[in-house]
């Protein structure tokens, strides 16, 4: 994932940062994916996925973007929220490039107007220096738009006008299968200013293997146990040690309750033993080799509520 020296951008090359933002579940992750061309960011059909600031890398010959994939912005209900929403208002203000995504197969709605209102908001802040330059307003799921060509264009024509209010660029894609996805890059380019690389040309992200390692045993904790432990789930990296022939890696799993550390191993084990083997296929084609994971599940009450508890399994305000 980490390799070569950082090369001199040609003439005319350009370089930028681009926060993804949007309401939970509005496939910003799987963008960021899409556009990577790797897993970078974990996905689930569970709102609130994304905790933490990910960057995922994609270079052309023509630019560098670094994607900012936020935790959807949402009204938070306990200290874990207040942490994610901060620091993806905080992503906001250190790009160059806003990325407004949006459910595309449903009318503009009350949650993406407030997500619209704020980003406005900040672009008129008298500090410009820590504002964005541009934003795109991006309509998602492309792929699902309602048969009924009135219901599509009224749902167009409910984005558009927002676009058209604000002076904001509108790009439609589909992140799930990539149509929409080469337009969207060129509205990209145009926004972004000349300069250098920021990362060697064939990363795809700058958060370590064992970061992604956690996320990914998160990951299936989430796809596999559904609504029964939504948010209560944090995953902690004890230890990864490479050797010639595999890499081992022993993480811990952390829930609120013994309910829910009885839901998350499972009848016998089984559930933990499907986690496990399921998050130790997703790293073996993260590292191109050998996995042998192990892990355990603790209880550890009321962690997102504490900012102490929060700190202690890697949730921090970012500055």
């Amino acid at each position: 994932m980490y390799s070569s020296p950082i090369p001199v951008a040609p003439d005319g090359f350009r370089s930028g940062f681009v926060a993804i933002i949007g309401r939970p579940n509005v496939g910003k992750s799987t963008l960021m994916n899409a556009l990577v061309g790797q897993k970078v960011a974990i996905t689930s059909p569970v709102a609130q996925t994304t905790r933490n600031r990910l960057r995922g890398i994609l270079t052309t010959d023509a630019a560098q973007f670094i994607f900012v994939d936020t935790p959807g912005i949402h009204k938070p209900h306990h200290e874990l929220g207040k942490v994610l929403v901060s620091n993806a208002r905080g992503a906001v203000q250190s790009v160059d490039v806003v990325l407004l995504v949006v459910d595309g197969s449903v009318p503009l709605g009350r949650g993406d107007q407030f997500i619209a209102d704020f980003v406005a908001d900040l672009l008129r802040s008298p500090q410009k220096d820590q504002t964005p330059r541009s934003v795109i307003l991006g309509l998602n799921k492309l792929d699902q738009q309602p048969s009924d060509p009135q219901e599509q264009g009224a749902i167009a024509a409910s984005y558009q006008a927002l676009a058209q209010e604000q002076g904001w660029g509108l790009v439609s894609f589909s992140a799930l299968t990539g149509a929409g996805t080469e337009e969207l890059l060129t509205q990209l380019t145009q926004r972004l200013e000349t300069g250098p690389y920021y990362y060697p040309p064939d990363l795809v992200t700058d958060q370590p293997e064992r970061f992604i390692m956690g996320e990914l045993i998160r990951e299936q904790i989430l796809l596999l146990t559904r609504q029964e432990v939504p948010h209560s789930v944090a995953v902690v990296m004890d230890r990864v040690e490479e050797s010639p022939q595999r890499t081992y890696v022993l993480a811990t799993v952390y829930v609120e309750r013994d309910s829910q550390k009885g839901i998350v191993i499972g009848k016998r084990g089984q559930m933990l033993k499907q986690i496990g083997s399921a998050a130790r296929l997703q790293m073996q084609k993260l590292i191109d080799g050998k996995v042998h994971l192990e892990l355990f599940v603790k209880v550890q009450p009321k962690w997102r509520q504490s900012r102490h508890s929060l700190e202690d399994l890697g949730y921090r305000l970012e500055k």
